[in-house]
Order: structure tokens, then C-alpha cells, then sequence
């Protein structure tokens, strides 16, 4: 049927209201319309787009639910980084900060910050084009996420179009999360069902947002605080915005269409910004959310700018966290577990409490000598807190309400996994099983290998991994990738669609990225931030492994500990043979060689080894073109000027980091200069 003028006016009028009525209710908190009258709207909007489907938009509120589940998730690149922040626990560490930050800028006198809750949720990346949302996504590694759209079209506090047209691109971050009453009502629903019940808010909103079926995450009702505004440059939008600080920002999120946490403050100086956080320590006891600190800010763009980022963190920003909460519980049991790297940690059993919004009844002992300084016992009476809100720990015993005849723990002489006679090697509080044929180390090494920040093989947990070394299938993570369907099919509760799954992710995981199969080998101190650093300043493995201590400790980022570590593990002969039977499987050890017109050749890497740093604007190429000419000729791009600097390409009005690099004698390059750098 033909669409009319009309029904194409009707259709807009629609959307329009829904969307005024849907921002009133869930941001303002106001609504503005009866339900029943939203829900005849919507039932018209609906069946005008089923009878003329072409009228279909991705902004429309009929499309916030999928009809269809996804199959997968995609990885995908975020437009801006998603930084974590560096921690502070009290004002000795916040004012530490503060110094740190007016030494760099030196001679700034005037100055606010803009201090937030810090949401317990799980952050996300908005992207929107000429308005409208075309993109979510989950953080992953701050460099890297999943695309989850679908998804973030349920939650009702993020708009699909912006209630303010900008044309261009828009990039919005912010938390998503689960208010209490809806954590606790889906709790009391899986417990009726039978289902194992969500940890903490934190977890189940992380949960929530990697559901493939997006009517289950609409069920959850996720909620959604926006905290950070980037806005493209385009000659051509429709408004002039020229943003100059942190809460103009979070004021045109408001004026977008986003939900903004209220209880934000600006503060003239640290005084007032511990008087900010000690108010909501006690505040946030009866917020309808979890928070777990203060996020402190400085206010003006313009001095973000000259701070810019460390490696992991943006200077100018920090979390001044609350302490963790401790609470007293009796310990039933002392049990040892076995790591990936074959260390022995004892675990307290204890009597089930609850600390921090979670149920806890197991406790990390960390080492022999923690359990002799505290002289645990089973029976005793213990306090135990949240390690960093995350790992449950034993403050302290209380001798006072020992019962009689409790007897000290010491740990074991043998492995409770193989029975080999345990180690402590010397200068470490860690005791070890060096077995490495123990089914412990094996198994850890399985599920680390096939985590979501290593090879992502879905389907292959811990329960799975223990049947295929049970089964005599495995004996390292190379045996992975020699399995059949039939072995897996006649493993315990598995059957051949799961095992044909199972062997289809597997194979899928050979097409993983250099950096990943580094973090993935469990080198000890080697995460995944280092991994990443590691394959892009030794291209393949065989140059990592030639390399010298030196050569590894000298890149940026790469201390002598994990220097040390990498430079031993990859001269072992079973290590050695194990990357051997991988690439023989088909996983390739490689850094990607970009192939593009624009790119060089390997062999005119004529910036290999060199560092710069980008100021100023530049004539013709915009920041991200520089990097990327840069990065093609070997050469690598850093956020802050260092001794280890070699270059300062420098544009118009340059800020704080040229004075910096004058005085440390760092070389300056212009556009031009670069370019003809290049072209020789």
C-alpha cells in the first residue's frame, strides 16, 4: 500500500509523543500521560508500521525489544577509550593526587571539581549519529567492547533519538545498573524457579546486558545514569555547542533526553569534596542503588586537556572509594585451593553472611604466613571485609570467642589435587605445586585460556574442562584443538549439538588476535593490558622470544617483574613446545599487518622504536590521521610527554606539553617535517 503524506505525519506525530511521554515518565519522573492512553498510542504505532513496515525506523519505541535473540555478540572497537580510573582511600591519597596533578600544570591557581556517585553497575559506550542511536556497547577491555544495541534499546532512560538535534557524532558514557527492588524481585523469582540467584547488582547488570535475548534483558529493567559527553566536530550541525566543562556536559545529557545522577556537586577544594563524600557515606545507605564512592573531577575541559591520560588513567579524574564493609561470622572449615600457576591458597569456609550487598561464606587466606599472623582456626570467630569491594578477606580473629580445643592450621606437605610434595621457593609467601602434569594447574589453565579476555571459547567453563581432563582428552590447551564431536558427545550430560557447538568455538578461537593468545598462555604477571603492549612492540612470537631482558624491560609499560617473567617462561622447553603445537594447530603469533593503500610496507618501518607525542592542531591531518601514519611506520603514539619521548609533533596552539618537551630537550617535528619523515 502507498504510503501517504498523512499516514507518514500520523506515524511522526506518534513517535513524537511516546517518546515526550516515555522521557517524562522514566528521566523526569513525571508522567505527563495515563498508561492506558500510552498503550492505545503505541498499539497505533504499531499497527501502522506492521501495515507499512518501510515506516520502520530504528528510533521508533517500538523497536526497544528484538524480535529475535541474537546469535552472538561482536567485538568491536570504541570510538574513544573507556579509561579506568585510579583509586584513592582516604584524603592523604586524594591530596597526593591533587599534588601530582598541580605539579604537571605548575602555575594553575584557579580551579573546581565535580564530584559524582560512583554507580556499582557496569559501564557502557552510547554512540549516536545525526541524532540517533546506532550504536552500544559493553567497556571489555576500555579499547575494545561487545556490540549490544539491541539490548541497550530496553533500557528506558537512554533515548533511541535525541531530544536535541545535533548532527554528527555523539558519544555518551555511563552505567548501567539494577535498582535494588528490581535486583531483590528477581532474586525471589529464581529462587521460586529453582535457579542460582545473582551475587550482587554489579553482577547481574554485567549479566543482563550480555543476554542474547533482548526481551529477557527488557524484563530485568535495567535503569541507566549518563556521566560523560563527547561531541564531534561537524562544520555542518545545527547547533553551535562549545563545551566547556564537566557539568555543562552532564547538563545538556539532562537536556538530551538522559537520566543524570542528581546528586552531583561542585567544590571550590578538597575540604569540600570530603565533606561531599563523608555525607553520602552515610546517604547512600538508603539510595535506591549501589554506590561505592565518589568520583572527583576537574571541572574545566581545558585543563583535562593539558593533563591528558596516564597508561591506565586520566590524571585529572580519581574514585575516593568508601572502605569496605566488615561484619563477623564463625569459620566451619579451612580448605587449600590449587591456581593455574599451581600456587597454594587456603580458603575459610564460613558461616553464610551477608557483607556488601552479596552472600559470602568463603573467605582467601592468602598464604601460610597470613594464616600464622593471624592464627586461624576452624571455630573461630572471624571478621572478614570486601578486598577492593570484590574478594572477600579475614580481617582479623577474635581470640576472646575461641572455642576450647581448636587446633592451628597448617598448611599441606603434599598437593591435595596430585599429591606431589609442595614447594615454597625462596623470597615468596606463595607455596606451589610444581607438578605440571597436576590436574589443577591443568584445569586453570584451561578456563584462563578460554576466558572472555583470552581465546573467548564459549561453552568450555570449568565443569567441562574438568570432564575432558577426567576423560584423558587434554593434557594442555594444544589438546583443545584436536578434539572430535564424538569425544565431547559421550562426555557426561553432553551430546552432540553441544559438542559440535563446543568444537565450532573452538576452531573460531584460532582467528583470535596475538595479544589475547599472549594473555592466554597465563604468563605469570602478564594481564591483558601487558599482553597487548607486548605484541605490538614484538610483532611474532619468535621476536619475543629472542628478545633480551633488556629489550623486554624497555618498553613502555613493561616493568622488570613482568620482564623477568616473560624472559624465563618463553625458555622453557615445554613452553617452547607447547607455542609450537599451537601455531601447528592453526593459531598464528602474529600482529595483523594492516594491508590498506596508505599503509607501509613491513619493511619501511622507518619510525620503529621511536616515541611521539601529538599537540596543537595540525594543518590538514586530524589526530587520529597522524597516529595512524605514525603507527604504520613502526612508530607508536603516547598521551604525555617522558624522557622516553622522541619526538613532539607540534601543531597550533600548543598547550603545557610543549614547555614540557623544550625542557627535557625532545625533538619537535611539524606536519610538514613528519610527512617528509615519512616520505624518505
Amino acid at each position: 500500500m502507498t504510503v501517504t503524506p498523512e499516514i507518514n505525519q500520523k506515524v511522526t506525530q506518534l513517535k513524537a509523543q511516546l517518546q515526550q511521554a516515555g522521557y517524562a515518565y522514566y528521566v523526569l519522573d513525571n508522567p505527563i500521560m495515563e498508561d492506558g492512553v500510552y498503550d492505545q498510542l503505541y498499539r497505533q504505532l504499531q499497527d501502522l508500521e506492521t501495515e507499512y513496515p518501510e515506516l520502520i525506523t530504528p528510533d521508533s519505541p517500538t523497536q526497544r525489544v528484538g524480535d529475535q535473540p541474537a546469535s552472538k555478540f561482536t567485538s568491536v572497537k570504541h570510538n574513544i577509550p573507556l579509561y579506568s580510573l585510579e583509586n584513592a582511600f582516604n584524603l592523604a591519597e586524594l591530596t597526593k593526587w591533587e599534588l601530582r596533578w598541580q605539579k604537571q600544570l605548575e602555575s594553575i591557581s584557579e580551579f573546581a571539581y565535580v564530584c559524582e556517585l560512583k554507580i556499582d553497575g557496569s559501564a557502557i559506550a552510547l554512540t549516536y549519529e545525526n541524532g540517533i542511536l546506532v550504536r552500544g556497547a559493553t567497556r571489555g577491555d576500555g579499547v575494545t567492547g561487545e556490540e549490544i544495541t539491541q539490548n541497550i534499546k530496553t533500557i528506558r532512560t537512554i533515548p533511541l533519538r535525541l531530544n536535541v538535534p545535533i548532527r554528527g557524532k555523539v558519544e555518551v558514557r555511563g552505567e548501567a545498573f539494577l535498582p535494588l527492588n528490581i535486583f531483590e524481585a528477581i532474586n525471589q523469582e529464581r529462587t521460586k524457579s529453582g535457579e542460582a540467584l545473582f551475587a550482587n547488582p554489579r553482577n547481574a547488570a554485567a549479566g543482563t546486558l550480555r543476554q542474547l535475548d533482548s526481551k529477557i534483558v527488557a524484563q530485568r529493567k535495567l535503569n541507566f545514569f549518563a556521566y560523560t559527553l563527547h561531541i564531534v566536530n561537524d562544520p555542518n550541525k545545527a547547533r553551535d555547542i562549545e563545551l566547556e566543562s564537566q557539568l555543562q556536559s552532564l547538563e545538556l545529557l539532562q537536556e538530551l533526553g538522559f537520566l543524570v545522577n542528581p546528586n552531583r556537586k561542585l567544590c571550590q577544594s578538597l575540604e569540600e569534596v570530603q565533606d561531599y563524600f563523608q555525607q553520602w557515606d552515610t546517604g547512600r545507605k538508603i539510595l535506591p542503588y549501589m554506590t561505592d564512592g565518589v568520583v572527583v573531577k576537574l571541572n574545566e575541559y581545558s585543563l583535562q586537556q593539558q593533563l591528558g591520560f596516564t597508561q591506565k588513567f586520566p590524571r585529572w579524574a580519581i574514585a575516593l572509594k568508601y572502605p569496605a564493609e566488615e561484619t563477623p561470622t564463625v569459620v566451619k572449615d579451612i580448605i587449600v585451593n590449587v591456581g593455574r600457576t599451581g600456587a597454594i591458597t587456603p580458603m575459610a569456609i564460613m558461616e553464610p553472611v551477608q557483607l556488601a550487598g552479596t552472600t559470602v561464606q568463603r573467605a582467601t587466606l592468602h598464604n601460610s604466613d597470613r594464616i600464622a599472623e593471624l592464627d586461624i582456626r576452624v571455630g573461630d570467630t572471624v571478621i572478614i571485609r570486601k578486598a577492593g569491594e570484590i574478594i572477600p578477606e579475614v580481617v582479623r580473629v577474635l581470640p576472646t570467642l575461641r572455642p576450647e580445643n581448636t587446633v592451628p592450621f597448617h598448611m599441606p606437605t603434599n598437593c591435595p589435587e596430585c599429591n606431589a610434595t609442595l614447594v615454597r621457593p625462596q623470597d615468596e609467601a606463595v607455596t606451589r605445586c610444581v607438578n605440571s602434569s597436576c590436574p589443577a594447574i591443568l584445569r586453570g589453565s584451561i578456563i584462563h585460556w578460554a576466558s572472555r579476555n583470552a581465546l573467548d571459547i564459549r561453552g568450555l567453563g570449568e565443569r567441562i574442562a574438568i570432564l575432558l581432563i577426567k576423560n584423558n582428552l587434554i593434557t594442555s590447551v594444544a589438546d583443545l584443538y584436536t578434539l572430535t564431536v564424538e569425544q565431547i558427545a559421550d562426555l557426561e550430560r553432553m551430546g552432540t549439538k553441544s559438542a559440535q557447538n563446543l568444537v565450532n568455538a573452538i576452531a573460531e578461537s584460532k582467528n583470535q588476535t596475538y595479544g589475547k593468545l599472549l594473555y592466554g598462555l597465563g604468563i605469570r604477571y602478564v594481564g591483558s593490558v601487558n599482553a597487548k603492549i607486548l605484541a605490538e612492540n614484538f610483532p611474532t612470537i619468535e621476536e619475543l622470544s629472542q628478545a633480551s631482558f633488556e629489550s623486554i624491560e624497555a618498553v613502555y609499560g613493561i616493568g622488570e617483574e613482568i620482564a623477568q617473567s616473560v624472559f624465563e617462561w618463553l625458555r622453557v622447553p615445554n613452553n617452547q613446545a607447547l607455542i609450537k603445537q599451537l601455531q601447528a594447530a592453526g593459531l598464528n603469533f602474529a600482529a595483523a599487518i594492516k594491508t590498506s593503500d596508505h599503509d607501509l610496507d613491513q619493511s619501511e618501518q622507518i619510525l620503529k622504536d621511536k616515541t611521539f607525542v601529538i599537540t596543537g592542531t595540525l594543518p590538514s591531518l586530524k589526530r587520529d590521521e597522524a597516529r595512524e601514519l605514525i603507527e604504520q611506520a613502526g612508530g607508536k603514539v603516547t598521551g604525555s610527554i617522558s624522557k622516553k619521548t622522541d619526538y613532539l609533533l607540534l601543531g597550533e596552539n600548543a598547550g603545557s606539553k610543549l614547555a614540557k618537551a623544550e625542557k627535557l630537550g625532545i625533538s619537535q617535528l611539524s606536519e610538514a617535517e613528519l610527512l617528509k619523515l615519512l616520505d624518505s
